[in-house]
């Protein structure tokens, strides 16, 4: 659904993005991840012409946002949550939204319903919580009920129940054919959802390719309990099986639970406890984007 080809923006001397190129598929979700500094928030700006690139263009389905005779039917946008009027009411800046991209009326109502803001329709946007300004946001991008979401950050502000309902309607929306690309620094939170990610770091493409693929990246870790410790980790060794003791119980990593069960069971060693761990999804994420990591504690 959406083609990015080698996309780059500096701004003086700094590079923000270099030379990005990925594509997002339709009826999934996918995550774009990379630590603060990554470039994640230029390239979605230049992803919707906010932004001009040095060079690079993004399309949806061969067409560029900037040739699309009716946008917001194709990409509905959340880039900053803060932008709309203090003085207008809820209602109001749906109205004037769907009235500039000539979106019927109805359809105003139809969102503030959709993400749960009806009772808060006539009150002015000034007195609005982060997270009721992330789901008017989001209401702004389904106006035009379009085939893609691009999302910045939008669980910012949301209380538990809050992201559930954004995880669940973001969901839904992928189920139904439509394609999500959606920046997170929520990690745990995107793995419960996402289909596929986009990692960046210093700008530069690290990695595309299924949530499953990079939590392959993370090496399982078998921690066996066995009364016969240094015993089954000389057999271990011996079959080329790395092991180790720590806190009177083993670490074998590069097998599996089923391995090391049948070479203790082949040599008459009792197992008390056996039980397999892998690294989280942001664990591995922080490792992959760490060296490209433009603020970093000491």
């Amino acid at each position: 659904m959406i083609k990015v080809s080698s996309l780059t923006k500096h701004y003086g001397n700094r590079t923000a993005v270099d030379d990005l190129s990925f594509d997002v598929a339709a009826g999934r979700v996918t995550g774009f991840v990379g630590p603060n500094g990554a470039g994640k928030s230029t390239t979605m700006r230049m992803m919707v012409g906010l932004t001009r690139p040095d060079s690079g263009d993004t399309t949806y389905r061969g067409v560029r946002y900037s040739d699309m005779r009716h946008p917001a039917s194709v990409v509905g946008t959340v880039l900053d949550a803060r932008s709309m009027h203090p003085g207008r009411t809820a209602r109001n800046h749906l109205a004037a939204a769907a009235a500039l991209a000539s979106i019927p009326a109805r359809r105003v109502d139809e969102v503030l319903d959709e993400v749960g803001l009806t009772s808060a329709a006539d009150q002015r946007t000034g007195g609005f919580s982060l997270g009721m300004r992330q789901r008017l946001a989001l209401a702004g991008a389904l106006l035009g009920e379009p085939e893609v979401l691009l999302l910045d950050e939008p669980s910012n502000g949301l209380d538990p129940d809050g992201i559930r309902w954004l995880r669940n309607s973001l969901s839904s929306f992928a189920d139904d054919g439509g394609t999500v690309f959606v920046s997170s620094h929520l990690i745990a939170e995107l793995a419960m959802f996402a289909d596929d990610l986009v990692v960046v770091g210093a700008g530069r493409l690290l990695a595309a390719e299924p949530v499953a693929a990079t939590l392959a990246r993370g090496e399982a870790t078998v921690i066996v309990r066995t009364p016969q410790t240094a015993e089954l980790g000389r057999l271990l060794v011996r079959h080329g099986i790395d092991a180790c003791i720590t806190d009177s119980q083993l670490s074998v990593r590069g097998t599996t639970t089923d391995a090391v069960s049948q070479i203790a069971f082949d040599n008459r060693i009792q197992i008390t406890e056996i039980t397999e761990t892998r690294r989280s999804l942001e664990e591995i994420l922080l490792d992959m984007t760490g060296a490209s990591a433009e603020f970093a504690a000491a």
